[in-house]
């Protein structure tokens, strides 16, 4: 899906990291400029937060001068919705101008002015949010925007590369993905699959680890009255214990992955690795997070999309003392050996390509030794013992 440079330059700063953890650079940095939203999504509830908080264009100047971000480092402009920040074309014309290498993240709901903003700028790439057909699509995001998304792509799609994002969810299901993929595949454009996570930042309410996909398709639009009732419910919900996984259950939806994906290799092994996750029977270490970071619309950095535990925030610590500061060091490889309690793309796509490139090259006993102890399935108990 990526060049194989880029694939290269990860692999170097990698490398890097592993051998100066208290100079890392970063591979990626996912800059969330704003919480404010123009969608109505399931998945994601941001749209639904007050007042709207932004990183402004000063403050993302000052985290550009960072010695841990380099001329490599893949920049992600992001929401929210990017574009309704109020100084989305200035840190457009910033980045143009200085750092080109750089990513738009959109809803298309604004097709014009994304158009517009892509032609006059010229990002890296161009990242949109498709989630199923034209049904789906009005039921799991709220706004019918079906129709602005293919429009984007016909008019995009010879000029940058497009990745189109698609979120596998209680609200969609593998037919919804089909669908998205013979879309990417009609118009030669990338697809990119994620899973519903329970992601702080978005306010999830589902708890992911108990629904299954698919199971709440098509149902009733979600408005602010509603998510805040939603919210309050959660917040006084007693949590159950977690009910037991059904593996058999689990791996129905391996069986269901529609044939097109196998055409996009990164996204096959991602979801048909899941129901292993899943049920516990997969474990690999979190390397991203020692080269990856997101910083949210109030400055704080947590140390990845999953756990709401900050390292710092740019408006108290300059982000080479928060990224690469002692206690940063220690909490990351902490977690770095010691956390898999999650699926979330941006992390876990990382790992398996890691893992499965080291364990071919250099076969599994040494590439435990070098990435630390891992195994794809149950069956693997035997091996993990020999090596552990």
């Amino acid at each position: 899906m990526f060049e194989k440079s880029e694939y290269a330059r990860r692999g170097y700063n990698f490398l890097h990291n592993k051998a100066f953890p208290h100079r890392k650079h970063l591979s990626s940095l996912m800059l969330y400029t704003t919480d404010l939203c123009d969608s109505g999504c399931k998945h994601c509830l941001i749209w639904a937060k007050r007042p709207p908080v932004f990183l402004s264009l000063e403050s993302i100047q000052k985290i550009m001068e960072s010695h841990c971000v380099r001329s490599s480092t893949i920049i992600g402009l992001e929401g929210g919705e990017f574009l309704l920040h109020p100084e989305a074309e200035e840190i457009l014309t910033w980045f143009s101008k200085h750092h080109s290498n750089f990513d738009i993240f959109s809803n298309c709901l604004k097709p014009d002015r994304l158009i517009s903003a892509v032609q006059n700028h010229k990002p890296h790439r161009l990242y949109i949010s498709l989630d199923g057909n034209e049904e789906t699509y009005l039921y799991m995001r709220g706004k019918n925007g079906y129709n602005d998304v293919l429009r984007v792509i016909s008019a995009l799609k010879d000029s940058i590369p497009i990745f189109v994002m698609f979120t596998l969810s209680p609200y969609n299901d593998f037919d919804d993905l089909e669908h998205v993929a013979e879309i990417c595949k009609q118009y030669n454009v990338f697809l990119r699959v994620g899973i519903y996570n329970n992601i702080p930042f978005f306010d999830t309410i589902e708890n992911a680890r108990k629904v299954f996909f698919g199971e709440s398709k098509n149902k009733e639009f979600l408005n602010f009255s509603k998510v805040k009732q939603l919210k309050e419910e959660k917040l006084s919900r007693v949590e159950q214990p977690e009910k037991e996984i059904d593996v058999k259950e689990i791996r129905n939806a391996h069986y269901q992955i529609p044939s097109q994906i196998r055409e996009f290799p990164e996204n096959y092994d991602y979801i048909s690795l899941y129901p292993n996750w899943l049920a516990g029977n997969l474990r690999l270490t979190c390397n991203s997070i020692l080269d990856s970071l997101i910083i949210l619309p109030d400055g704080s950095v947590p140390i990845c999309q999953n756990l709401n535990l900050k390292l710092g925030n740019v408006h108290e610590k300059s982000l080479d003392d928060i990224f690469n500061s002692e206690a940063s060091v220690q909490t990351q490889t902490h977690y770095s050996k010691n956390c898999n309690q999650c699926w979330i793309s941006y992390h876990r796509k990382y790992d398996i390509a890691l893992y499965k490139n080291f364990e071919k090259f250099f076969g599994r006993k040494a590439t435990s030794k070098l990435l630390g102890y891992y195994k794809w399935d149950a069956g693997e108990n035997e091996y993990d013992q020999a090596v552990g």
